[in-house]
């Protein structure tokens, strides 16, 4: 155990290194974020900022001389530092799991070959690999091996002409082609396993998106108990075959006839689960804490029903032309006293950018969602 008064570092310097920097700070740790932006919201709260490149052989150094542990807060950090910084102190997740994580198509073989039932798919890694595509895989999906996120280089595709265009406007980068399957909707599943196997499962979160950005999580899922003990199983499979070390979050698709197929899976905590920081007993990024220090795993109990809402930068902009900036009305979301605003503090506010999110707690997942709805008409939200 790395009891409290040490120092933990993180790789990356995003909201979500700035709310497990909150966390591991209330436990008493002292944090060192390294990230390239003099501006990163995680460095702006942490006890030091180590401002250099995630590929920094002298900052990796300095990070593994300076902390008794590391994690991450977004996949795609290199590899190659995590296996840098596990030669000196033990780096949660492992960069294993992350070098799978953050390629969809090493991602998408490790699912098949390890008996995950997920969406039909064809690995494109040349023009040749687009001629000959099965009818069965149209209509499908075009996505970038690497770095593509929040419907970020993704297109849609109809006929195996669109597949070649699609492949061709993404520049010529290995893809996957997903089949589009019949969807119900969208789940997650958020799983903690600690070095000594342990294993904590939060409830099932029933995700909304909008032009692939994550709009509201629902918890608990309004699916069947007997689907939500499925995914939960699912989930802590994934989590053991890549024996992951941290908070793990799947993503998976309820199909229309009832079946669970795994999407993909993030080696981090994640947009569905920060309801969990107001509607749990531990939030995740509490437990991302305890599994780095090697502390007891935290309750995922959820103690109240609760609606997320994510808060994008189109809410500062008076209309879509707009090009000034003015700041959205807090006091009107506040004036319901359940409801928990939490901003990331970025600097400048950007459509499609992630900017904070609030939480609507209530009594059950009904009234949950009318706050919810009240909070998205007040910021003009468009429902989905």
């Amino acid at each position: 155990m790395i009891p409290p008064g040490h120092w933990l570092g993180m790789l990356g310097g995003g909201q979500l290194g700035r709310m497990f920097t909150h966390a591991a700070q209330a436990l008493g740790y002292r944090i060192l974020v390294l990230d390239p932006d003099p501006h990163s919201p995680a460095g702006a709260v942490a006890d030091r900022h180590l401002q250099a490149k995630y590929d920094d052989s002298e900052a990796l150094d300095e990070l593994a001389r300076s902390c008794a542990a590391v994690t991450t807060e977004f996949e795609n950090v290199p590899a190659g530092a995590l296996d840098r910084l596990a030669r000196a102190i033990p780096a949660r997740p492992s960069a294993n799991a992350v070098r799978i994580a953050q390629d969809r198509e090493l991602e998408k073989s490790f699912l098949a070959d390890n008996g995950f039932a997920v969406a039909p798919f064809r690995v494109l890694k040349c023009a040749a690999d687009c001629a000959d595509i099965p009818p069965g895989l149209l209509p499908g999906i075009v996505k970038t091996a690497r770095l593509g996120y929040d419907g970020k280089g993704q297109v849609g595709v109809g006929t195996a002409a669109d597949v070649t265009d699609a492949f061709r406007g993404l520049h010529g980068q290995p893809c996957v082609l997903e089949q589009r399957v019949p969807l119900a909707l969208e789940v997650s599943v958020l799983v903690a396993r600690s070095a000594s196997d342990r294993t904590a499962v939060w409830p099932i979160a029933e995700n909304r998106h909008r032009d692939g950005i994550l709009d509201v999580s629902i918890v608990p899922a309004r699916i069947p108990e007997a689907l939500a003990a499925e995914a939960r199983a699912l989930g802590l499979r994934v989590a053991e075959r890549l024996d992951y070390q941290g908070v793990l979050c799947v993503e998976m698709f309820v199909t229309t006839d009832g079946r669970l197929l795994i999407n993909e899976i993030a080696p981090r905590p994640h947009n569905s689960g920060h309801w969990s920081i107001d509607g749990a007993f531990t939030s995740q990024f509490e437990q991302q804490c305890r599994v780095l220090a090697g502390l007891p795993l935290g309750d995922t109990t959820q103690h109240t029903p609760a609606v997320m809402i994510n808060l994008l930068g189109d809410i500062w902009f008076d209309a879509p032309a707009a090009k000034a900036t003015r700041e959205p009305d807090w006091a009107g979301v506040l004036a319901d006293p359940r409801a928990k605003l939490h901003l990331y503090g970025k600097r400048e506010a950007r459509r499609g950018r992630k900017m904070g999110h609030v939480t609507c707690l209530a009594g059950d997942v009904g009234a949950a969602l009318a706050a919810g709805a009240r909070v998205k008409r007040n910021l003009g939200i468009p429902e989905v």
